[in-house]
């Protein structure tokens, strides 16, 4: 065993996933996973933050901490096609996991409006053609794409883990355990209990982000 298969067998160990976890394919929900440290007040030492610095997953990061237990890994992104950030971010996404292995579907833009006693402390605000105040909300949902790959795959790997706290994954992790997989969830902040109970292991975000994070400026 050369000393990269010593540190993915200690960083496996450390996580509880044993080899009775099998072929494990894992299901990374970016819209859930970006969100796991924006407010974390530390960096990866645990030592508080600098003023001015944030913690942030990195793409490089996260492929290279899915392939440590991970037969395959695939990624799920909201892209929004009139945005030249957002465009360049799936081709270096597809770069990183490989063209099959990235899922994008258009984001979803919707309008929240703001009275005038909400105002304050919000970023953002965007005015309509009658001057009213909102705020856009993005969203991109990927429950349904996940499911179906997991059911696609389901002769192919004994664990599915997903790299989301999403609750609407109970009915697909009961689905699932049913036809004898494991299951693992990866979660950043609470998940409820029904989500815990339908999952044989929880890995909580901050055990790893010194894996999948880098310290950036604001």
């Amino acid at each position: 065993m050369d000393l990269r298969d010593l540190k993915k067998k200690f960083i496996r160990d450390e996580l509880g996933i044993t080899e009775d976890y099998g072929r494990v394919f894992s299901f990374l929900d970016f819209s859930n996973v970006n969100k796991w440290f924006e407010n974390d007040d530390r960096n990866l030492e645990n030592n508080l933050l600098a003023e001015g610095e944030r913690v942030s997953v990195y793409l490089e990061g996260l492929k290279l901490f899915a392939d440590i237990f991970s037969e395959r890994a695939r990624i799920y992104y909201g892209e929004d096609p009139k945005n030249i950030r957002s465009l360049s971010f799936t081709h270096a996404t597809r770069k990183i996991f490989g063209k099959f292995n990235v899922v994008t579907k258009d984001l979803q833009k919707i309008k929240h409006y703001i009275e005038l006693t909400q105002r304050e402390g919000l970023k953002y605000l965007v005015q309509d053609k009658d001057g009213k105040d909102y705020v856009e909300i993005r969203k991109c949902n990927f429950d349904v794409e996940i499911s179906v790959d997991a059911i696609k795959m389901l002769e192919h790997h004994d664990t599915f883990c997903i790299f989301s706290g999403d609750a609407d994954f109970v009915y697909l992790n009961n689905f699932l355990k049913k036809k004898g997989k494991k299951i693992i969830i990866v979660k950043g902040g609470f998940i409820l209990t029904k989500l815990r109970e339908s999952a044989d292991l929880v890995i909580n975000a901050q055990d790893i982000k010194k894996y999948i994070a880098r310290i950036e400026c604001k």
